[in-house]
């Protein structure tokens, strides 16, 4: 079980932080809810009935975690399907899975796809753009989060810290 002020990456939306652990009755029924609010954006409050986080709910990851998912960034695979459709598919099955892993294969995938299209004079399609700042968003935030960095300055953090091949 969370408990209040605990940070956990909720489906799509990020990192939130939960705020609250509440009683409420719908039906007759009395149920507990966990109150989250996103760390990155004040104009929402969300509420999750605690018998129901399954995998829409996770706890952000460690420092330890954050800091060695920054050093393998190098090493993770890429994937880039050239079919559109199954290409789409795969990245959004990778995006609402929301774990790190997933969404540094995802964004290290684009990042090298762009800058070979870049390379040739051509850009990413708007859906793939759209994806990766999806999963730059998600993956930017627990880092900040994690590290306790503000969020402007994750991308800079990560690329001091990535290791270079020599």
């Amino acid at each position: 079980m969370y408990k209040i002020n605990d940070h956990v990456v909720y489906g799509l939306t990020g990192v939130c932080q939960i705020t609250d652990i509440q009683k409420d009755s719908i039906d007759d029924e009395e149920k507990e809810y966990y109150v989250l609010h996103p760390v990155f954006s004040d104009n929402m409050t969300i509420k999750i009935p605690v018998d129901n986080v399954n995998a829409k709910m996770r706890k952000v990851i460690s420092k330890e975690e954050a800091l060695s998912l920054i050093a393998t960034m190098p090493d993770q695979e890429t994937a880039w399907l050239k079919d559109n459709r199954e290409r789409s598919e795969a990245f959004k099955t990778a995006l609402k899975t929301g774990k790190s892993e997933e969404l540094v294969k995802l964004v290290r995938t684009i990042y090298i796809e762009k800058e070979e299209m870049a390379a040739i004079g051509k850009k990413l399609s708007k859906s793939d753009e759209e994806i990766l700042k999806a999963a730059e968003k998600q993956l930017n935030e627990e880092i900040a989060i994690v590290l306790d960095i503000p969020l402007d300055k994750v991308v800079e953090y990560i690329i001091s810290h990535v290791p270079t091949a020599e």
